[in-house]
């Protein structure tokens, strides 16, 4: 029976799908692909091995997942998952699908490197190694002196251009009574009116960094002023210092160990680098014509 005119405009249609089209030129690749790749090349690899490891790290993964064991259909189903996977792997590689994919490119520099940190991670200092290491970067581990202090707070906005006087008036009170209770004298704020010690960077993310190194150049027991601050201007008392120091590696070991483990890495990260770059030639063009950088 010869077709009719709907099965002529039905294949017509069909022609016009993309669908189509993606599947036309899919087949058409791999086509390509077998007719190019000798046999040999193609089946050399071809043996796909799901091991008794590899099944209980599915068993694993899944009962940590599900919290419980997979059935017998579901481990099924994992190991058919697994195949598909590692077939569609190897005929990319096969088909060169790799090259030139961003994606993958970093997803490799990464697992190299996760091999250098395995290696770093091996590595055990003694406190010989921890101390030597703290005592080289003071900067890095060293607590920041401490100051502890009273402040009185003059608000601008009420005293307008009278705002220095008053609060000169109120220091030569402080100082001229000192049982004299400083908050009478000032203006009701937010910012505590007594401060524990505290570091100078502490001290000046709540009050400005001006504040705060003025603040430290202050000698405990008398009250100084006024000094600005980003809300106004401070009568100050430092009522106790605590210089910085150098904490002892029992005090500070967690952080010394990390600090110290990252250098270690940096470093034999660099090593690795530099010993397989002696393997190639870089050639880097220098995007002018005739000729290319050394």
């Amino acid at each position: 029976m010869s077709p009719g005119r709907g099965d002529s405009e039905l294949f017509g249609r069909l022609l016009r799908e993309p669908l189509v089209h993606f599947a036309g030129l899919a087949l058409v690749i791999f086509a390509i692909y077998y007719a190019l790749t000798p046999h040999a090349a193609r089946s050399g690899d071809n043996v796909i091995v799901v091991t008794a490891p590899k099944i209980e790290q599915m068993v694993a993964i899944f009962a940590k997942t599900w919290q419980r064991p997979p059935s017998a259909e579901e481990l099924k189903g994992l190991i058919d998952d697994y195949v598909k996977e590692e077939i569609y792997v190897r005929e990319a590689l096969a088909l060169g699908l790799d090259r030139d994919d961003t994606v993958i490119r970093r997803r490799l520099q990464q697992k190299m490197e996760f091999l250098t940190d395995l290696g770093v991670d091996q590595l055990s200092p003694t406190d010989a190694d921890l101390e030597a290491y703290l005592k080289a970067h003071p900067d890095t581990f060293e607590i920041d002196p401490l100051i502890g202090f009273e402040q009185t707070f003059f608000n601008p906005e009420k005293h307008g251009d009278r705002i220095e006087a008053d609060a000169a008036a109120a220091l030569k009170s402080l100082v001229a009574n000192p049982g004299t209770d400083p908050g009478t004298l000032g203006d009701a704020t937010l910012l505590p009116a007594d401060l524990p010690p505290t570091s100078v960077s502490s001290i000046g993310e709540t009050f400005g960094s001006d504040f705060a190194d003025a603040v430290s150049r202050i000698e405990p027991g008398s009250w100084s002023g006024p000094i600005a601050s980003s809300y106004g201007l401070h009568l100050v008392r430092v009522s106790e210092r605590k210089p910085g120091r150098l904490p002892p590696l029992s005090e500070v070991r967690s952080a010394v160990l990390r600090e110290w483990s990252n250098e270690r890495r940096h470093e034999i990260a660099d090593a690795e680098i530099d010993a397989l770059l002696k393997r190639y030639k870089v050639r880097i063009e220098s995007g002018q014509p005739g000729g290319s950088a050394p």
